[in-house]
């Protein structure tokens, strides 16, 4: 197993100025203006907005060479104490091969996002910087994500984190130390054999997805198991895997937990399901590349860590 020293950003203050772009698929601006209200007017956050908030280029926010231009200017502004990302889509895994992140590693900074946004998470953990995997500030103004957007917000500024969720029939008890690691299962797959492609041994695996057809996610976990990622895990995450579709006639057979619980079923590690993070709103932010706990049981799944400035394992 590889050794990388895990480095943990500075948490934000009040004041601090923070980077808003659409890294991926293209945004409407009007959708950001409650979110973007809520960093400055609540968390007292000072705005820095990226070109491509207000851009298109087909279904992108902007071009490539924008797109990367606009994440490189942010990652290396040393003004700039954290990045949110505006939405997800589809393009980060298009500019990450062209960005330098020299400046990026002398002064760490947080990276905030999820589905799409796990390419740039898996990446930058696998130069040894912890991010986080949750709401964007599209998502984080949903009608229920006031608990998730009260986390994230939490969790920038530096405080401990606990989480507790409820028990399911596919969970598998244990105890499970480690550095927290994934995200989206589509870009987890597809990064297999990449420069972002992690080592998964040793780490609690958390997984989600959404809107895909039951056998294309047995396929995603098979890549997974055949590149040898779930053989070596200290445990795995289950998030919400939402809108999943069937075939018509015949039908795939099994559902989405069952796939999951089928293929890791020869290993011997805590597993929970039906965690509170992925495409809904109650979309819990997760530190990747952070020292965590897991504790499953028979009437609980339980989360917790408390960020520290380096880890290695």
């Amino acid at each position: 197993m590889t050794t990388i020293t895990y480095s943990i950003p500075p948490f934000l203050n009040p004041g601090d100025q923070v980077g808003v772009l659409a890294p991926a698929s293209i945004v409407q601006y009007q959708e950001l203006i409650p979110g973007l209200n809520v960093l400055k007017q609540e968390w007292g956050l000072k705005i820095v907005e990226g070109t491509t908030l207000k851009s298109q280029h087909h279904q992108f926010s902007a071009s490539d060479q924008q797109r990367q231009q606009d994440l490189q200017a942010m990652l290396d502004n040393p003004e700039i104490k954290a990045i949110i990302a505006a939405r997800g889509g589809y393009g980060c895994s298009r500019i990450i091969d062209q960005i330098d992140f020299t400046t990026f590693l002398k002064q760490p900074k947080w990276i905030v996002g999820f589905s799409d946004l796990t390419a740039l998470h898996s990446h930058i953990q696998q130069l040894g910087v912890a991010s986080i995997h949750g709401p964007m500030v599209k998502s984080m103004m949903l009608d229920g994500a006031e608990e998730a957007r009260g986390k994230l917000k939490s969790m920038l500024f530096g405080k401990a984190i606990h989480y507790r969720a409820p028990a399911d029939p596919l969970n598998r008890t244990g105890h499970a130390q480690g550095i927290l690691a994934g995200g989206n299962l589509c870009l987890l797959s597809h990064l297999v054999g990449s420069s972002s492609d992690l080592d998964m041994s040793g780490k609690i695996l958390f997984i989600e997805d959404v809107n895909e057809y039951l056998y294309n996610l047995d396929r995603m976990m098979l890549q997974l198991k055949r590149a040898g990622k779930l053989a070596n895990l200290a445990g795995l995450i289950v998030g919400q895997f939402t809108d999943m579709k069937d075939n018509e006639d015949p039908a795939f057979g099994q559902n989405f937990s069952q796939i999951i619980a089928g293929h890791v079923a020869p290993y011997h590690y805590p597993v929970a399901h039906q965690f509170p993070a992925g495409h809904v709103a109650h979309n819990l932010p997760l530190c990747m590349g952070a020292p965590a706990h897991l504790e499953v049981t028979a009437s609980h799944t339980l989360l917790t860590y408390t960020p520290t400035a380096a880890l290695s394992l």
